[in-house]
């Protein structure tokens, strides 16, 4: 069989979580990766209880569930804490915004989640992981030496203890490797690994948009990181054949402008070669589900829910069991 096609409601927080379970199913898709913001799955509420009705309100609606993702409280794990963050955390995370009370905060909530998930019945939590040494990404004032192993040390210290609490309750933590994490590429997301001793319960959503545009080998990811996708987001992006006025760092150009030399877009309609993935999904035996998360911001969201999901299905296909020609051995 092909794999299930759910919505990241991540981008849909502002509908109630009765109408977007209708509308995913209106939408064609066969369930929900619910996002930690909105009323979709709230934390702070998420008793056993409360994981039960949410449960049970997927189940009504004939939605499956897979995941939960909590994006905006890990980014505040590691992130330097500015006045940034207050428009993206609950206020009871956020408080004063003291840094290093919110990154403890932080913390403690995504070991929430985690406790959540298993009583949600899911295996996987989505995420962002935030980063202490995302600022020193272009390297001018030069790096000095040990800068950057700080970073990634000061990413064991924080995480370590939460991958833990994951993996006492059996959830894993995959990170959506993206710029402003510890791990944004191939050669960051090895160190990634590295610096928390391949621990058993971190590993990756696999999200090819964001390797696209700046020219990293979303192919190769796959199969260099195939014991570790434990999630996959369907989201596509383009980019410029020729020089735009803003370049692969944006420029502090907003998102759909026309200046800008790349930009997201709906589900197939980007440069991602979605036949690739597909076929290296299956060459890892990957079997969960592809999740969408849509983008696109000259394109109504409800069409282009839609036609991703039909696209979606349409390009994937299950493996093949047999080894071509063998029957000829026969």
């Amino acid at each position: 069989m092909s794999r299930p096609v759910t919505l990241f409601t991540g981008q849909w927080a502002d509908l109630p979580i009765e109408t977007m379970c209708e509308k995913a199913k209106a939408f064609g898709y066969d369930g929900l990766e619910l996002g930690c913001w909105g009323d979709h799955f709230e934390i702070d509420k998420a008793d056993e209880a409360y994981c039960k009705d949410r449960a049970a309100l997927l189940d009504k609606h004939g939605l499956k569930r897979f995941s939960i993702s909590s994006h905006l409280v890990g980014q505040g794990v590691c992130d330097l804490i500015d006045e940034r963050h207050a428009q993206i955390l609950p206020d009871y995370i956020y408080g004063s915004g003291d840094p290093e009370e919110v990154r403890q905060r932080c913390a403690e909530e995504m070991k929430k989640t985690a406790t959540a998930a298993k009583h949600f019945g899911v295996k996987t939590v989505n995420g962002f992981t935030g980063s202490s040494i995302w600022h020193l990404c272009y390297s001018f004032p030069p790096v000095l030496p040990g800068q950057i192993d700080k970073g990634y040390e000061d990413f064991a210290n924080r995480w370590g203890p939460i991958f833990d609490h994951f993996q006492n309750e059996g959830i894993r933590f995959a990170l959506e490797v993206h710029p402003t994490e510890i791990a944004f590429d191939i050669s960051s997301a090895r160190r990634a690994l590295e610096a928390v001793g391949n621990h058993p319960a971190f590993g990756f959503n696999y999200d090819p948009s964001h390797f696209g545009y700046q020219g990293v080998d979303y192919e190769k990811f796959i199969y260099e990181f195939s014991d570790r996708i434990f999630h996959v987001h369907m989201k596509d992006v383009s980019w410029s054949d020729t020089p735009k006025d803003a370049g692969v760092f944006g420029g502090h150009v907003d998102f759909h402008k026309p200046e800008r030399y790349w930009d997201f877009k709906s589900v197939g309609r980007g440069k991602i070669d979605f036949e690739k993935i597909i076929r290296a999904l299956n060459e890892i035996n990957y079997t969960g589900p592809l999740s969408i998360e849509w983008e696109d911001g000259a394109m109504d969201r409800e069409f282009g829910a839609t036609e991703s999901c039909a696209f979606t299905k349409k390009i994937d296909f299950p493996a093949s069991n047999i080894v071509f020609d063998a029957q000829f051995a026969e």
